[in-house]
């Protein structure tokens, strides 16, 4: 074995190890998403190839409401576009920690498993990104996310139905456990919190009120409500230079 080997090989251990607790976490939120899955009809099968190809919560709890409301495709396509942007604009800050050198296939590859967290330790690596450490870190990562989905859904058919809606309340958790942290931290993301609830609240009455001369699926309601709040937000309370050199540091 080359040195290249040696070096490549080291930085796939390395990604694995950093892995296992992504891997573990995964596998504890995709388990609600199952069960989840499984409350909307969704089978096993299913489950689990929708976590394979998408390995985003946030885009497959709203691609689950979108099913759920049996809304079209034009529907699907526009919210994962918005709930999963952010992904953009992290492959697009990625793009600066790889070499200019790297092969097609590689980041094809590497953007494929660019998540939340593995794009969090992919972007704090020492010096440029080997591809391999993102190869090492989802190997280890994706199956808890799928296995999770798969045996969340297998376990919402065997248990009973009150059981298995109860249980689906800790997806309800993981949404909490992500708001609640930068909501403490900064107000203007606590009152924005708020301002979306009363919205998505008073959206859902103005709906059920203009029923019978204008229809709004859900998930068109949730995709016009992310937009109007999320820019309003922006241009209301853009994120200064200074914070956002606070943040990269």
């Amino acid at each position: 074995m080359n040195a290249k080997q040696q070096e490549n090989k080291k930085w796939f251990l390395k990604g694995m190890r950093h892995g296992v607790p992504i891997g573990l976490g995964y596998f504890a939120v995709a388990f609600t998403l199952g069960i989840h899955a499984k409350s909307i009809g969704m089978t096993p099968f299913q489950s689990a190839l929708m976590s394979f190809t998408m390995h985003a919560s946030a885009g497959e709890f709203a691609a689950m409401t979108v099913i759920a409301a049996g809304s079209g495709y034009v529907d699907m396509a526009i919210t994962q576009l918005v709930i999963n942007l952010r992904y953009l604009l992290m492959s697009c800050a990625l793009s600066q920690k790889v070499s200019e050198k790297m092969p097609f296939i590689h980041r094809f590859f590497i953007s494929y498993y660019i998540t939340d967290e593995i794009f969090g330790i992919s972007s704090t690596v020492d010096g440029k990104l080997n591809p391999r450490y993102t190869y090492g870190a989802a190997l280890v990562a994706s199956p808890g996310w799928v296995l999770g989905t798969f045996l969340g859904a297998v376990v919402g058919n065997i248990l009973p139905a009150n059981v298995a809606s109860a249980m689906s309340v800790a997806l309800y958790g993981m949404f909490l456990a992500i708001i609640i942290p930068p909501a403490r931290k900064h107000k203007v993301i606590a009152v924005i919190v708020v301002v979306s609830m009363l919205a998505s609240c008073g959206f859902e009455w103005i709906a059920r009120a203009v029923s019978e001369y204008i229809t709004l699926s859900s998930g068109m309601r949730i995709l016009i409500l992310t937009v109007v709040i999320a820019g309003i937000a922006a241009y209301v309370r853009p994120i200064e230079e200074s914070e956002d050199a606070a943040n990269e540091g």
